[in-house]
């Protein structure tokens, strides 16, 4: 009876308060047109003291209203209570069922009109005169700038529009009119174009991102006003300008690794301004909390999974549509459950907001640009909303783009890394790729992203912070440790596909013995959702709690950007410290390290190489950029050097820093790691290849500029009479130089052989380290004598066997190397019946990540190349060489031409290969006489052995593996090296070696590697096992030729300069670069390593001025005064002793005063 009369009431007042409403309007607008219509004063006055009278009576009624509508809500609830009682709750006996209403009751798909989603927005309007809309497309896909864009004509444009094509830019300037019965209340623009955008203010400040579409990642609502004012003679009124990208938060492909739709168009879906009804939003946040703390139910049962389910089912019984006070209680319900509090024994989560914003990817480095911006404005709003958020971000690289392009945006960051809110992490230029770039270039990445946060930030990280790269490189935990920082995240190992990484918190142990604390994240991601479901899978999942009760948890949507949104923020607020969930603290990433540091017991510890069993692909796809990248550290190396040294020789001369740090931040930036793996969209190797030319371009430039200072009497090479030949390397090299320009003059005392294939002066010179030597011409004859020279021997079954004084090769007619004697050890090394230089072609098929992987069962279909033609080219004295051509499958083709010089037993494989195939990955095998359980392979700063078998699960992952410029299979007394100049995927079982040369996926670039391509390999056999070899010497022989500048040598006296740097008595260490310090470009700083793993004394010298020196960490800051004393050798200047451990890296730094 009672529920009867309560709908009777309210079928009375309902259309009584509208009647009221509209009552109120009209009286409104009477009196906003009498006030100017009376020209006498007195009449106005009448007027409109009768229209107040009116309208204070109205609002006595409306009082009147209120109070018999509070009494109808009263007389509801008793009623609603009434009939509670009257039924059972049947939770316990259909859980699911109970779970599935839970779901529907949240639903924005299904019963929306009916549901809690119905009482989410307490107003809503769209359209003229409150929402009026209009629109600025930019050219092409230019992206201007506010100034650019609000010069511009602006064209009406409504709700339904599309933006597009692909990457293309639109403004969209939108003036918003608040309705009066929005006073007092926050006011919210959701605007939703499908894509992503960037929210202006009209005087030009970059105030929010906008991420469009219905995704997880959807986050489309912007504050315009957090208290509307009360009516006036003016309606408030705001002009925001919307900078709308063509692009979704996953780039513009049909999936989400699939090549882009160059004519993606992206609907504007709504344009509304709204006021939330924040009761039914915190209902709805407290509904998510116990939907996932009940998602067990009913397989795995808990007496928190049954009260969560239960306090659910009561919360929605409460739930009357229409009835704010019924939002109330049902939160009243569900207080007491949020109430228990779990204990200081729980697990303790420490949370941090990020967005990882992969620096290109699926979408180029410009868009990354505004990704930034939009990603980072966001969060430093829920940063001014929520006291307690930190949100972490890395990469030097976005910062300094920030700083650049978005000012007053950086300058916002700033404010709130002082206050602790905003956490600059993770210590590098970019979150590079730890397995192709060189030792240097990842001692590049901290030292360029270290000084950058010192310099604005006023501290350096203490976390390296890598959560996303496709394995960890053995050498990190040194260099981590060398850079200043001593801790290290990740999570990637989480995705490895055969054996599951087995701790969560542990020491990870170098190469050298260095070790830092590391931690994985239990949660398995860094881009969790903020659930209590995920939240207790970081206890579930964690592997080491016997020593450690804490974790981080990296939550906010990610990989594209965005970070956290208001929900995840809201969710975390509610389990900060409840029973059935971990407790959650907002915390910066070191209290977390520091308080493990302080607190674990017995951490267990990990030794060697993070492999990720995974994404082993990315060794060779996008050849093009691993081949620029290897010649760009390269020709960096030497450029570093020579300008070192041509500042000490001239003072004129001007170390040319500010242009190498600019070039060393463009080869770190491709190091990114969706770059350099070959994982990025074809849009993102243009730009790639565009930077590495820049940078090979402006290197040649600036080492020609210090070999001038080093070499004053060049000419032009026909008119030379000698060569100023340059040894960077700290031992003496013997070479043949391939020297264009010079004409061959045989039977005098000139060049004795002209290359072949391309009409290039062959000369052979010998070069002290480190120095300049000029090479006379006239003596070559007498030099080559000197030599044994290569010959050609030609077979009846078509083979050519090219013999040298050290090694005899047969090359088959069909272009396999059939034999390789060694002649000085009497040695066959290629079994009977087995060859090297098999061409095989294997279908590459991944599961899903075309790009990245090649999976084990592509091993079990493999085909030979076949249908080789071989005719010889060079024969002698000093090059003998054969060329092989060759078809591969049904568009492709490869050329090479196999080479032997006079002076080495090194065999060379000049590739040149044309390319179209699909899916398919070419490699090349060799098989030896050696037996050996483990294979040696070059990694940054040292060499690390892996299985050649596939005994455990452990051996078996490790099928395709990274090394850099060479791998090496010894057994004791003799080996064989397998020398590359740009490759990286390696793999070794049993006897066979084999490198992987070219791939072809279709996704996320559909044209991957397809066209020409030029690469080099070759074979380097060798008396003694590895470590007694000089394998890593001929790698790098193989990889730098000895630069040379044609000389007049009647103009000039130089005959030789003194070595400039020179390294004794340790054959085990390498002197890896020079440089000038970044503080002082008059100080010299000088890397070195140990590279064979065993101990070692050296002495480095110099011929050039310093006074004082020093060890340093890899930031040059003094560690150790060094002793200096006079060289050995007088010419040699001064020298100092360095000891080494195993793998170590020493930095020593030289000044002149």
């Amino acid at each position: 009876m009672l529920r009867t009369i309560v709908q009777r009431q309210r079928n009375v007042i309902v259309p009584v308060r509208a009647a009221m409403q509209q009552t109120t309007r009209q009286y409104t607008d009477k009196f906003n047109e009498r006030e100017n219509a009376y020209e006498n004063k007195y009449i106005r006055d009448q007027e409109m003291k009768k229209i107040q009278a009116l309208r204070d009576q109205l609002d006595k009624a409306k009082k009147h209203v209120d109070e018999l509508e509070a009494k109808i809500g009263e007389h509801h609830r008793e009623a609603t209570a009434k009939d509670q009682k009257k039924h059972m709750s049947y939770v316990q006996k259909h859980p699911a069922l109970t779970k599935d209403r839970l779901l529907h009751f949240m639903s924005r798909n299904l019963l929306q009109d009916v549901n809690l989603c119905a009482a989410l927005f307490a107003g809503r309007v769209s359209g003229a005169p409150h929402v009026k809309l209009e629109l600025w497309a930019a050219n092409g896909l230019e992206r201007p700038t506010f100034a650019e864009a609000v010069k511009q004509e602006y064209v009406p444009v409504d709700v339904g529009h599309s933006f597009g094509p692909s990457w293309a830019s639109h403004w969209v300037r939108a003036t918003l009119r608040v309705p009066e019965e929005f006073a007092g209340k926050e006011v919210r623009l959701i605007f939703n174009p499908s894509c992503e955008a960037m929210v202006w203010s009209e005087a030009g400040e970059p105030l929010q991102g906008i991420t469009g579409g219905n995704g997880v990642d959807k986050h489309v609502d912007y504050i315009v006003t957090k208290c509307a004012p009360q009516p006036s003679e003016q309606p408030f009124s705001v002009v925001l300008y919307l900078e709308v990208a063509s692009n979704g938060m996953f780039g513009n492909g049909d999936s989400m690794i699939g090549a882009p739709d160059p004519n993606r168009q992206f609907k504007l879906d709504m344009a509304d301004l709204v006021v939330y009804n924040h009761d039914a939003w915190a209902m709805y946040y407290d509904l998510q909390i116990l939907k996932d703390l009940a998602s067990p139910l009913p397989d795995t049962p808990s007496v928190r999974a049954w009260q969560a389910l239960a306090t659910a089912n009561a919360m929605i019984n409460a739930f009357e549509l229409g009835d704010d006070e019924s939002i109330k209680k049902a939160r009243a319900i569900g207080a007491p459950f949020f109430a228990a509090k779990g204990g200081e024994a729980n697990h303790q989560v420490y949370a941090i907001g990020n967005c990882h914003i992969d620096t290109a990817w699926l979408w180029p480095y410009d868009e990354t640009k505004r990704k930034i911006a939009r990603s980072w404005s966001t969060q430093m709003d829920y940063m001014d909303r929520y006291p307690e958020y930190k949100f972490a971000a890395s990469q030097a690289q976005q910062f300094e783009w920030l700083r650049v392009l978005y000012p007053s945006l950086f300058e916002r960051v700033k404010e709130k890394v002082k206050c602790g809110q905003f956490i600059p992490i993770g210590a590098t230029w970019s979150e590079m790729d730890c397995n192709l770039p060189s030792g240097e270039s990842l001692v590049r990445q901290f030292l360029l992203g270290q000084r950058f946060f010192e310099k604005h930030f006023g501290e350096r990280s203490r976390v390296f912070w890598l959560p996303d790269t496709f394995g960890y490189s053995s050498q990190l935990p040194q260099i981590v440790k060398l850079a200043g920082a001593k801790y290290f995240f990740t999570q990637k190992l989480s995705w490895n596909n055969t054996n599951k990484f087995p701790h969560t918190t542990f020491r990870w142990i170098g190469l050298d013995g260095s070790h830092i604390l590391t931690h994985m994240a239990p949660a398995e991601t860094y881009t969790a959702q903020a659930t209590a479901e995920q939240l207790v899978g970081s206890l579930k999942k964690h592997k080491d709690i016997a020593y450690s009760n804490e974790s981080l948890y990296l939550y906010g949507n990610g990989d594209g950007g965005g970070g956290p949104l208001e929900a995840m923020l809201e969710r975390l607020r509610r389990v900060e410290d409840v029973d059935g969930v971990p407790r959650v603290k907002h915390a910066h990433p070191n209290e977390f390290y520091e308080h493990v540091e302080n607190t674990a017991k017995e951490l267990v510890s990990w030794k060697g190489e993070l492999y990720f069993e995974l994404h082993r692909g990315t060794y060779t796809s996008q050849a093009l950029t691993k081949k620029l990248n290897r010649q760009s550290e390269l020709l960096l190396r030497d450029v570093e050097m020579l300008s070192v040294i041509a500042q000490s020789l001239d003072p004129k001369f001007v170390y040319p820093a500010d242009e190498l740090t600019r070039m060393w931040q463009l080869v770190c930036l491709n190091q990114f790691h969706d770059v350099i793996p070959g994982s990025s969209i074809e849009i993102v190797y243009k730009d790639s290849t565009a930077m590495y030319e820049d940078v090979v371009a402006s290197s040649v430039a600036l080492k020609q500029q210090a070999l001038r200072v080093l070499v004053a009497s060049t000419t032009d090479a026909p008119q030379a009479t000698g060569l100023a030949v340059v040894n960077t390397s700290a031992w003496p090299r013997t070479e043949v130089l391939a020297v264009p320009g010079l004409a061959q003059q045989a039977g005098s005392g000139g060049v004795q052989q002209m290359r072949k294939r391309d009409d290039i002066a062959l000369v052979l010179a010998t070069v002290p380290g480190c120095s300049v030597h000029t090479l006379d011409l006239a003596s070559q004859a007498a030099a080559v004598e000197q030599v044994a020279a290569v010959r050609v021997v030609r077979e009846d079954d078509g083979s050519v066997v090219l013999q040298n004084a050290f090694v005899a090769a047969r090359i088959s007619a069909d272009g396999r190397l059939t034999s390789l004697v060694d002649l000085q050890q009497q040695r066959e090394l290629v079994p009977s019946g087995a060859s090297g230089n098999v061409l095989e072609l294997y279908d590459d098929l991944p599961i899903y990540w075309d790009a990245w992987d090649i999976e084990l069962y592509s091993q079990e279909k493999v085909r030979p190349v076949l249908g080789a033609s071989i005719t010889v080219v060079d024969e002698g004295p000093l090059v003998a060489s054969v060329e092989v051509e060759t078809k591969i499958g049904k568009a492709s083709s490869i050329r090479q031409w196999i080479s032997l010089s006079a002076n080495s037993a090194r065999l060379d494989f000049d590739c040149d290969v044309d390319w179209h195939e699909n899916r398919r990955c070419l490699k090349v095998a060799f098989t030896w006489d050696i037996h050996s359980d483990q294979a040696t392979y070059e990694t940054q700063f040292g060499v690390v052995q892996r299985p050649t078998h596939r005994n455990t699960s452990w051996d078996m992952a490790k099928f395709e593996v990274c090394a850099h410029k060479f791998a090496d299979l010894s057994e004791y007394g003799y080996g064989v090296a397998l020398l590359n100049d740009c490759k990286y995927g390696y793999s070794t079982l049993a006897n066979t070696m084999t490198l992987t040369l070219l791939r072809a996926p279709k996704s996320p670039d559909a044209n991957c590697d397809m066209g020409r391509h030029s690469f080099r390999y070759a074979v380097y056999p060798h008396a003694g096992s590895f470590n007694e070899s000089d394998v890593v010497r001929e790698a790098y022989h193989f990889n730098v030729a000895l630069s040379h500048l044609p000389v007049d040598l009647s103009a000039t006296n130089l005959t030789a300069l003194s070595s400039f740097f020179a390294l004794d008595n340790a054959p085990n260490v390498v002197l890896d670069s020079v440089k000038a310090a970044e503080d002082d470009p008059r100080d010299i700083v000088v890397r070195l390593y140990e590279t064979y793993g065993g101990h070692a004394r050296a002495t480095l010298s110099t011929s050039l001025s310093v006074a004082v020196a020093h060890t340093t960490n890899v930031l040059e800051e003094a560690d150790a005064v060094l002793e200096i004393k006079q060289a050995v050798a007088p010419a040699l200047g001064q020298s100092v002793a360095l000891s080494f451990r195993p793998f170590q890296i020493v930095t020593v730094r030289f000044s002149a005063n």
